[in-house]
């Protein structure tokens, strides 16, 4: 890689490296390898994704921890769980514009590899490691908390720390071989722009409980935590 798109991706990452050596593997697929020039890595990113992956889960979690102190085990399990997805992680790679800077083989540069979601994800967690390695734990921080923590704490926390009571309800239920519950809205009242929705949700064709919300959504969760309650799954 010429030495200004190295420069260049630095600044994109906001780390320079004192050795780019750390930079390159983190950038080198596997279908490099066969392909490589002399100036680049002997081995591919994946011990760097390794070590990645359990950086990424320790930043993500020392923040959700920080952030929000009163949430349960459980509710800070699920939040790292939706950060650190493939999904999320791609769609970071592909804002830094990683892809751009991969080091692949002929055949996988043919069949699209810059944009493929999955080599994105890797490659983002190896340059977690990557940085981890050249400038420890700190700088290895910043950078997630820029790429990928800070802006979807600040936009999302809500969402994030949300438990999905229908889906616990769900789950409650065909633990005891049962059926999912029917959800029905029964009432509507309020003007068009400030509705009040009442669900019910029916377990084995009888009402189990009742619950009331701005939006169907919200009422349906407000309906399965009272079933939870009712069926003992959920503290009151």
């Amino acid at each position: 890689m010429p030495f200004i798109e190295i420069a260049e991706l630095e600044s994109i990452l906001g780390h320079q490296f004192r050795d780019p050596q750390w930079l390159l593997q983190a950038l080198m697929h596997s279908s490099r390898i066969p392909e490589r020039t002399a100036e680049e890595p002997a081995e591919s990113n994946e011990k760097l994704e390794f070590l990645g992956d359990a950086v990424l889960e320790l930043v993500v979690s020392e923040e959700l921890v920080r952030e929000f102190p009163d949430w349960s085990e459980g509710q800070l399990s699920k939040s790292r769980a939706r950060l650190v997805n493939a999904t999320a992680i791609s769609l970071s790679a592909q804002r830094l514009g990683i892809g751009k800077y991969l080091l692949l083989g002929r055949g996988e540069e043919k069949t699209g590899g810059r944009s493929k979601p999955a080599l994105l994800a890797d490659a983002y967690e190896a340059l977690i490691a990557a940085i981890y390695l050249d400038g420890g734990l700190e700088a290895a921080r910043g950078f997630v908390k820029r790429s990928l923590v800070e802006g979807v704490i600040a936009v999302e926390a809500e969402r994030l720390g949300h438990t999905d009571h229908k889906s616990a309800l769900q789950e409650f239920l065909q633990s005891r071989g049962m059926a999912p519950g029917a959800y029905y809205v029964v009432a509507e009242t309020g003007p068009d722009h400030q509705k009040t929705f009442r669900v019910e949700v029916r377990i084995a064709g009888q009402v189990s409980a009742v619950g009331c919300g701005k939006t169907k959504k919200e009422a349906e969760q407000s309906a399965a935590i009272a079933a939870l309650i009712q069926l003992g799954a959920e503290e009151n």
